[in-house]
């Protein structure tokens, strides 16, 4: 098990700011018949500000359930999770959606567009739930949609779209609520290669501009793509590092 020491992890938390992430012994544990299933088992994570960190696993690894929990959606059996200072793990359902709509911003596989709204009116629905008046709520959605190069598009349905121009609008509408954190689950999963890249670089590009990224994969050429890479095997941390460390014991 290779993981970072005391002191790099000390010197990362100088170099990128501020703890956004801290997860504490989480655990997530069902009960499946006579069985108990641990999907986390006694998880502790630090994630700093501006860091673009993959978390890595294979199928029934455990780490989509950390996304889950992560991304606010669910809540551990036990343990502490803070995102951005506040206590998650202790929230209710309708806590849990505040935190959600305010911080966190979702970059889906699949995309999760409307198919019946436009591009404008997609990336326009976390500020709608937000309570942003319509003014303002229409500029930024257009910010955003000018950010990843699809402005002039944005009457366009969905389907009018390649899967790589609708990735880029479910990008946008992750910035559109300018969160802490930009959580992106399998974002290439539904791409070609070449778009896959394009994708992997605009994120590459918004990390380097600042924002926070955690992005879940099961690709470790994809993992490759960030700059720290936590991997997850049956519900525990095997690896915390460096990319480069981790791309040497590939």
């Amino acid at each position: 098990m290779a993981e970072l020491t005391r002191e790099a992890q000390a010197a990362s938390q100088i170099a990128t700011g501020q703890p956004l992430i801290e997860l504490k012994d989480i655990y997530k544990i069902y009960q499946m018949g006579d069985e108990e299933v641990r999907a986390n088992d006694g998880i502790s994570l630090t994630i700093c500000r501006g860091e673009f960190v993959a978390i890595v696993g294979k199928s029934g690894s455990g780490k989509s359930t950390l996304m889950n929990i992560i991304g606010a959606l669910d809540v551990p059996t036990k343990g502490d999770y803070f995102l951005g200072g506040e206590d998650v793990a202790v929230m209710s359902d309708k806590q849990l959606a505040r935190i959600r709509n305010k911080m966190i911003g979702f970059i889906f596989q699949q995309y999760n567009l409307l198919p019946k709204l436009n591009l404008l009116e997609n990336v326009e629905l976390p500020l709608l739930y937000a309570g942003v008046g319509t003014a303002e709520r229409r500029e930024r959605a257009m910010a955003s949609l000018a950010k990843v190069g699809l402005a002039e598009k944005w009457r366009n349905l969905p389907n009018q779209l390649s899967g790589g121009q609708q990735q880029r609008v479910s990008i946008a509408r992750a910035l559109a609520g300018n969160p802490s954190l930009i959580l992106a689950d399998e974002p290439t999963g539904a791409l070609d290669s070449r778009t896959s890249r394009d994708v992997l670089n605009f994120l590459k590009q918004l990390n380097e501009e600042g924002n926070t990224i955690v992005m879940i994969t099961h690709d470790n050429s994809i993992a490759l793509e960030a700059r720290r890479v936590v991997r997850i095997a049956d519900g525990k941390i095997t690896f915390d590092g460096d990319v480069k460390d981790y791309a040497a014991i590939l």
